[in-house]
Parts: C-alpha cells; sequence; structure tokens
C-alpha cells in the first residue's frame, strides 16, 4: 500500500470518528471552520507521514491524537483501544477484581486522587487526596485517560501495582507499592455526639447508602434528636440518581438539579414533600474530595437554603459519560451531559461553593485545593474533637444560626 493510501486511510478513519463516534464534538453546523480544521489534520498527518525521521506507526499516531482530543475536552472523556475497551467491559462484569481504592480524576495532564477508600489498599499504603500519580507500573499518567489508569491500577486481588506518586510538600515522585483488594460496600457512619445533634458521614451515595441513612434519620427523628450533621467529605463514590434520592429525604420544595447537554434535553429534578424523612435543620460538611453525587446532594441542600454547606470548595465533577463503541473495536468515554446547582450552575465548571467556608488546621489558608489531604475516616470513626470544619457546624447548629427546617 502506497503512503498517500496509508494516509488517505488514517484521515478516513478519524473524520468518521470525529462524526459519527464524537456526534460533531467539532461544530455539527457543517460551517467551512469545521471542514478546515479537518483538513488541517489531514495535512498535519500527510507530513508526518511523508517528511518524519523515521518512517512512523501511523496506528500509534492516531491513537495519540484521539487521545489529544478527547483529553481536550474534559477529564472524565477518554479513548480505549480495542484490548482496553475489551478489559474495560470484562472487569465490569467481574464486581470481584482487585483495585486500589482511589477515586481519580486528571489535573495538569496528570492523574489526580479525588478521594481514598478509608482502610483500603491506596488509604493503607500512606496515600492521600491531591497527590498526584506520575507513572502507574512505570507508564507515564501525562497522556492517559482516567479509564486507562483505572484499568492498569485494576488486577487480581493481592498483587501490587507500583506507583510514582508527586507528594504535598516535595518536587520529586516517591515510589509506592499498593496491593490491590477487593473494596466491599462501605457502611454509613452515624451516632448522636451532643444531647440534640446526631452525625451522620456518607462514604457512598448508592442505593443501599440511601437506605441506610434513611432509616438513621428516622431512628434519631424517634430518639427526639432535631439536629443533623451530614458529612460528605471523601465522599466520591455513586451515582446522581441515588443522590436525588437522598436529597428528597431533606427537601419538600424547590429544585435538586437539573442535567444538560448538547443532545440531552434538559431535565429538572424536583423536591417532593411526601418523600421528606428529616424535616429538622442539617449542616452539611463538604471538601476538595467532595464530588460527583455528593456534590449534587450538597448543592440540593445548601441552594435551596435548607442548611448550611460548611469547608471548602468540592472537586467539581458531576457529569454523565457515554460509552460509544467504535468500528475497529475501540471506544470512547464521552461526557454527554452536566449536573447543575439549584441555581443553574454547572457543578463541573466550579464545583460547590460552601456557605461557611472553613479551612482545616493542616492547611495554609491560601493554598491549593489540590494539596494533599488528611487520612480518611476509618469505618466508624466520628471526627476529631479539633476538626474544625465539624465544629463549625456544631456551632452554627447549636447557635441556632442553622437554616430553614423542610
Amino acid at each position: 500500500m502506497s503512503r498517500l493510501a496509508r494516509v488517505a486511510i488514517v484521515t478516513l478513519s478519524v473524520v468518521v470518528f470525529l462524526y459519527v463516534g464524537l456526534g460533531y464534538v467539532l461544530g455539527k453546523t457543517g460551517d467551512d471552520k469545521t471542514y478546515r480544521s479537518l483538513s488541517v489534520f489531514g495535512e498535519v498527518l500527510q507530513h508526518i507521514q511523508d517528511d518524519y525521521v523515521d518512517e512512523p506507526n501511523m496506528a500509534v499516531v492516531t491513537a495519540g491524537a484521539l487521545h489529544g482530543l478527547l483529553e481536550s475536552l474534559d477529564p472524565l472523556s477518554g479513548y480505549l483501544s480495542p484490548r482496553e475497551y475489551a478489559d474495560y467491559r470484562d472487569r465490569r462484569k467481574n464486581a470481584q477484581h482487585g483495585e486500589a481504592g482511589m477515586t481519580l480524576s486528571k489535573r495538569y495532564g496528570y492523574i489526580v486522587v479525588v478521594s481514598v477508600v478509608p482502610d483500603g489498599p491506596a488509604e493503607k499504603a500512606g496515600m492521600r487526596s491531591g497527590e498526584i500519580l506520575e507513572a502507574i507500573g512505570g507508564f507515564s499518567t501525562r497522556d492517559m485517560s482516567v479509564e486507562q489508569a483505572n484499568l492498569l491500577l485494576q488486577g487480581a486481588p493481592g498483587t501490587a501495582v507500583n506507583l510514582s506518586v508527586v507528594q504535598r510538600g516535595k518536587s520529586e515522585p516517591q515510589e509506592v507499592s499498593v496491593n490491590r483488594a477487593v473494596i466491599g460496600p462501605q457502611h454509613v457512619v452515624a451516632d448522636r455526639v451532643a444531647e440534640d445533634v446526631a452525625y451522620v458521614r456518607l462514604p457512598a451515595i448508592e442505593t443501599l447508602d440511601v437506605t441506610e441513612l434513611r432509616d438513621k434519620l428516622l431512628q434519631f427523628d424517634k430518639q427526639g434528636v432535631h439536629k443533623l450533621v451530614l458529612d460528605l467529605r471523601g465522599c466520591t463514590r455513586g451515582q446522581v440518581p441515588d443522590a436525588i434520592v437522598a436529597a428528597q429525604l431533606f427537601l419538600s420544595s424547590g429544585k435538586i438539579t437539573s442535567l444538560e447537554g448538547q443532545t440531552v434535553p434538559r431535565k429538572e429534578f424536583p423536591a417532593e414533600a411526601d418523600k421528606v424523612v428529616w424535616r429538622a435543620p442539617v449542616d452539611v460538611l463538604i471538601s476538595p474530595s467532595t464530588s460527583g453525587a455528593a456534590e449534587v446532594l450538597a448543592a440540593a441542600i445548601g441552594g435551596n437554603k435548607r442548611g448550611d454547606v460548611v469547608g471548602e470548595r468540592t472537586f467539581g465533577s458531576a457529569s454523565e459519560q457515554k460509552v460509544i463503541p467504535l468500528d475497529d473495536g475501540g471506544a470512547v468515554i464521552l461526557t454527554v451531559a452536566f449536573y447543575s446547582t439549584p441555581a443553574g450552575k454547572s457543578i463541573v465548571d466550579e464545583g460547590v461553593a460552601p456557605t461557611v467556608e472553613v479551612h482545616p488546621t493542616f492547611l495554609d489558608p491560601s493554598a491549593s485545593s489540590d494539596t494533599a489531604g488528611p487520612p480518611p475516616l476509618g469505618p466508624g470513626q466520628l471526627p476529631a474533637p479539633d476538626d474544625p470544619v465539624y465544629n463549625k457546624a456544631l456551632e452554627l447548629l447549636k447557635g441556632g444560626e442553622a437554616r430553614k427546617a423542610a
């Protein structure tokens, strides 16, 4: 096959990818700018094929172009090769695969740790939220999608994965070995912390967690407890539909969230009075390790002035992804819609801002939210007596400054 023919095939495959796989991401209007961009892309491929110092592997070149294209959109969009997509499907079917126990995103081109599972493999290895994974198993994360990183971190339980980690306050990466394990369900932590105050921490927002939350709220109400601290710090796992169900437990009116994308019609999720379980005051604790479904719940309570949201701005990653299989056996993971606060602001753009900002004592108030966080609270563990975020929420509740009841 001639050089020109090979370039034409590669160019055509990319064009098909752009228009069919991505649904006109580069411009669905069909204007001249879109076609000029594709023409430039083909021209660059031609020069790579004709003028590069060595004869390039055009499959590798194309894969690199696809990675860069998707990474330019948002942290959670990405491309999976045929082999990676096969692994992705297999591991979605196998609930007993080993993992490191981390929620990941991307910042500054590298994989960043949003949170670690309490008492999970990564936490046991000393890893913290905010740290950067420079390499996984010897592979640089510089051009790696979040899903590719997740696939590398997964494996047989008991096996180790070596990480190059840039830790807080250090310029050089440190080598960390994490032993993979099956991560079981994390249970809701709940206790009466004062005569009239209850504390509940959600480690995740899945159906089981929301059921446990509802049961705990009913239990506290029967006990005559009339104030609640809801801790969503470190909560990154879960699904937004479950967060909407959780918000219904607190809100008798108002809008919980809305979902909208280029091809996803706007949909609003209103509160329903007959689903309320907790009508007493509630304050929510958040941090940069609060993301996804937990952000929707925090925004719903704060945005409807149902309670104060105390702590630091959340990570900002409440969105919906779609997996689009490609003809070559690979796939695109594409963000197709964003969730918004009750006021209509995209959570992905800015995260959820606290109504009462409090910085933990281990951080300089001027420090970036990317700074590594403290170890997560362990299973069943309550906040430390000197936890400033927790103490501020208690102060607001006991002082009668809490927002309106449901």
